[in-house]
């Protein structure tokens, strides 16, 4: 399988170095870039890509705005943010708004080659460790009420549901989840894309961040 990438940057050194990174993998073919977010829409219709690596900071749409709009629409290629810092509240955002993860800009090539082909194939590019830190250096202030909220989303779960989605917030893969709780791993597959659909999220990364919020990884010590 081909992964058909978009590299929307603002910063022309930027493209070119990812431009030249990612060129040299088989199975990776850049089919555009974009300078802003406002060319997102428009360069997806036309290109098609599997996966967008996006810059956050941009002069008129910023990385932020343009993920959330994208999406917001079926179908949508996945998409990995572009940042210089580790902790950062547009980076959380982001990931909240959809995104697959994030990398940082001066991430050695082959790990950024390994981030895209990961997101292609379905996976989240962002660690537990590095969920914490997003969480911890960023939006304590606000936790009670997002607790409150997350908590009131994740009771809309059944029993085993719950079970999988605070197995995700702990970073396990599907066959890790079905060792822990006694199942096989085509069931949990059903149970995360039940999670997914009942709480409207796109991705495992916003169940581990909405299990994150509402306190469930405090209590099992993890």
């Amino acid at each position: 399988m081909t992964i058909r990438l978009l590299i929307v940057d603002d910063d022309p050194l930027v493209r070119a170095g990812l431009t030249l990174m990612l060129g040299g993998a088989d199975d990776i073919d850049i089919v555009g870039e974009g300078t802003d977010g406002r060319d997102v829409p428009d360069l997806v219709a036309r290109l098609a890509p599997d996966v967008i690596l996006m810059d956050i900071r941009m002069p008129y749409v910023d990385g932020l705005t343009a993920t959330e709009r994208l999406r917001a629409r079926p179908d949508a290629p996945q998409v990995v943010v572009l940042t210089t810092f580790h902790a950062d509240e547009q980076v959380l955002r982001a990931l909240r708004a959809g995104a697959a993860g994030f990398v940082l800009k001066d991430t050695p090539p082959a790990e950024i080659v390994a981030s895209v082909r990961r997101v292609a194939s379905g996976d989240p590019v962002l660690s537990p460790a590095v969920t914490r830190q997003l969480m911890t250096h960023v939006v304590g202030r606000q936790e009670q009420p997002r607790r409150t909220t997350a908590t009131g989303r994740l009771a809309e779960l059944a029993e085993r549901e719950r079970a999988v989605a605070v197995a995700i917030g702990r970073g396990q893969s599907n066959a890790e989840i079905a060792a822990a709780l006694y199942l096989s791993v085509p069931t949990v597959k059903t149970h995360v894309s039940r999670i997914l659909a009942k709480l409207g999220l796109n991705n495992r990364v916003q169940i581990a961040l909405l299990v994150h919020d509402a306190g469930l990884l405090d209590e099992d010590g993890s």
